[in-house]
Order: structure tokens, then C-alpha cells, then sequence
């Protein structure tokens, strides 16, 4: 599945000495097209960040290595321009409206601050036919993984309150979880889509949030999964099996982090989870719930699977592929999407306490950053 992986730090000095083989002119034309076709992806596509990798730091690499990794850069590039030109920049910003609560800035760094920030690897994706020796035809494809340390940010948890009263009878009608798309999803997702779906603060945020609050050994389920679910790098070790389900198999088979196994299902189509009761100790949803058009049936599923004191972590920020999110979600801030999400856990019931946080992170010139949010639900423990 990978051929090549490289490691990149996060230091941008190292690079100083690179010299690019293009004019001023053609340069500025590249980059500009490159950023308007990946203005969805993360912000670390950048030619002068990671062109190139430095065994220890070493700045001076001959002309003929430096073309080399210059030519590597300008595939990943291109690869990452085609699947944006396949329709993967669908999304769109909702309101950012969070309610501001008082809470206490930590660096999370620390842990993680010798790994790098980012990993880049070349996968085989077969595009149809076979070639002369009759095997599939694959093309290589580099993806960048984006490991959460490393970065100059700063990891705020604010606790959110929680303060809409939901009614005893489910208060929504059918057309509230319609979409302007209701086609097959699995259509929707025949192409991988191998890109984030938040920026590299939010990522980095979600990172750190798991290993402070999911402890070792546990057995961890991430629904709607994809080919990265955001956890330390460390976690595969640390964890004792990281399973998960999403809707395409090619996106799940590149994920490294499981080392449970995957099972595909489409959760629209098929709202159970292919797992026995009490299997789990956390279970994760990263900016999916806004698709489920039957959030609660698969909450249910959830709490079937948990063990009794096991808890689910959902994460949400303000992005989103409109065409594929319920009605009522694009009518909502963010705000509101807390209120709602909590408002499934009630409806699915046994999960009590559930809380909310503003985990969005903090960067060293405060600019502009996608939101990131937690609701945290814990399985209720029978009582003898």
C-alpha cells in the first residue's frame, strides 16, 4: 500500500537553502492556482515549508537530490490539485457563533513533541484495466498525514453549557433530516476522498483531546470513519485494538491506525454497528454526525456496543459538504449544533453526564483557524 513514507519537521528554517529551478513569474502562477485548488485542504501544502526532507537537519544536499524531492513535491501537489477537481472541495462555512466560556489554556504539546508534524506517503490507487502483465493499473498518489504535534499552537478546553430543555417526545419531523442531495452516499464516495475536512489547528486540537482523555488499553470505535481518524500517533501501541466503520472501503484501507480492522457500511443505508454488546470503551465521531439522517438509531448502536461507563467523544467543527448535511443542521450555528447533538443523546438515551467544550485552538498571530468542538457522552453503569 505505501512505498515511500517521509518524515517532515515542523522547523521552517531548514529549508533556507532550497533553490527553486522556476522563475519569479511561473512560481507565483503555481502557487496561486495551487492555493485556490486546495483552499479546502490543510494549509500545509506549502513549497517552502516541506519541499524537501533533511536527514538530521542537514542543509545542504546536492543539486540532483534536491531536483529529485522537487519533482516529488510537484506530484503530491498535482495529485492533491486532481482530487479537488473530482469534487472534494464541497464544502461550505457555517455561523461561528460559540458561546464564550470561562476555561483554562494548556499546551498539550509536550507528549508529542518529538514526532513529526507531518507524514507524507505514496499509496497505490488502481484507476481500472490491467496493464500489459495483466495486474491492475495503480498510480502512485502522495498524501500528507497530519500528525497534531510539532505546531506552534496552543490547546484551550472551554467548557460549554449545555442549556436548551429538550421535550419528552422526539420534536422533529422527517423533512427536518432531508437533504438537497438524497441520493446513494456510496455514489457519492466511489472516488476516495483523501483529504481533511478541517485545517491543521483543528486537527492538531482533536489530537491532543484524545490523548488526554482516552487512557491506554482501551478498546476505541471510530464511526464514519476515513483514511485518518485523528488520533496520536502513539495510539496503536498504547491502545489495546483500534477498530472502525465508514462508507468506503478504499478510504478505510489506507488508514494506518487500525489495528482492529474495519468494517464498510453506509450508516444512512444501514444504521447498526457490526459489533457484540459491550465490546468498546470509547467510541469517536469526527464532523460526521451532520450526515446521519438517523443520529439517533446509530447513538442507540453506540451505547449497545459500550461498556458500561464507556463514552462516546463526537467532534464538530463548522464545515461541512452541504449537499450531503440534514436540513435543520445548515440552519443552525454552532451553537445550536451543540444543543442538538445533545439533544440525540437524550433521545437515545442511557448516557448521563454529557458535556460540551470549545477545544478550538489558539495561533501564535490569533488568525483564522476552523472551530473545533466536543460533546462527551458517558454510558450509564447499571446499578446492582
Amino acid at each position: 500500500m505505501s512505498v515511500r513514507d517521509t518524515r517532515c519537521q515542523s522547523n521552517p528554517q531548514q529549508h533556507n537553502n532550497v533553490h527553486f529551478p522556476f522563475s519569479a513569474t511561473s512560481l507565483w502562477c503555481i502557487c496561486f492556482v495551487l492555493s485556490f485548488s486546495m483552499r479546502h485542504c490543510t494549509t500545509a501544502f506549502s513549497f517552502l515549508r516541506a519541499s524537501v526532507h533533511h536527514k538530521n537537519n542537514n542543509n545542504h544536499q546536492s543539486s540532483s537530490n534536491t531536483m529529485v524531492n522537487l519533482l516529488d513535491r510537484a506530484k503530491f501537489l498535482s495529485a492533491s490539485a486532481a482530487t479537488f477537481a473530482s469534487g472534494t472541495a464541497g464544502f461550505v462555512a457555517a455561523n461561528y457563533n460559540p458561546e464564550q466560556c470561562e476555561g483554562k489554556t494548556v499546551d498539550n504539546g509536550v507528549v508529542g513533541s518529538q514526532n513529526p508534524r507531518y507524514i507524507d506517503t505514496e499509496i497505490q490507487m488502481a484507476y481500472g484495466g490491467e496493464d500489459g502483465s495483466g495486474n491492475p493499473r495503480t498510480r502512485g498518489v502522495l498524501v500528507r498525514r497530519l500528525t497534531g504535534d510539532s505546531t506552534p499552537y496552543k490547546f484551550p478546553v472551554q467548557p460549554v453549557r449545555l442549556v436548551q430543555t429538550w421535550p419528552e417526545a422526539w420534536p422533529f419531523q422527517e423533512q427536518d433530516f432531508s437533504r438537497s442531495d438524497p441520493s446513494n452516499d456510496k455514489g457519492f464516495y466511489t472516488i476516495p476522498k483523501l483529504v481533511y475536512h478541517i485545517d491543521e489547528p483543528a486537527v492538531s486540537s482533536l489530537t491532543q483531546y484524545y490523548r488526554n482523555n482516552i487512557p491506554a488499553k482501551a478498546d476505541i470505535l471510530d464511526i464514519c470513519s476515513s483514511w485518518v481518524s485523528h488520533y496520536p500517533l502513539e495510539f496503536p501501541k498504547t491502545m489495546k485494538s483500534i477498530s472502525a466503520t465508514g462508507i468506503s472501503g478504499l478510504e478505510l484501507g489506507f488508514n494506518d491506525q487500525l489495528t482492529g480492522g474495519f468494517e464498510a457500511r453506509d450508516l444512512n443505508e444501514n444504521p447498526t454497528l457490526p459489533y457484540k454488546d459491550e465490546s468498546f470503551d470509547v467510541v469517536t465521531c469526527v464532523v460526521s454526525i451532520d450526515y446521519l439522517i438517523e443520529p439517533v438509531k446509530v447513538l442507540k448502536e453506540a451505547y449497545r456496543v459500550l461498556r458500561p461507563g464507556g463514552k462516546v467523544i463526537i467532534s464538530q467543527s463548522n464545515r461541512c459538504f452541504q449537499t450531503k448535511a440534514v436540513a435543520m443542521w445548515l440552519q443552525m450555528n454552532d451553537r445550536q449544533h451543540l444543543e442538538l447533538i445533545n439533544g440525540y443523546f437524550q433521545y437515545a438515551g442511557g448516557f448521563e453526564p454529557r458535556k460540551a467544550f470549545d477545544i478550538t485552538a489558539t495561533l501564535p498571530d490569533n488568525g483564522y483557524r476552523d472551530p473545533m468542538f466536543i460533546v462527551e457522552a458517558v454510558k450509564e453503569t447499571k446499578s446492582a
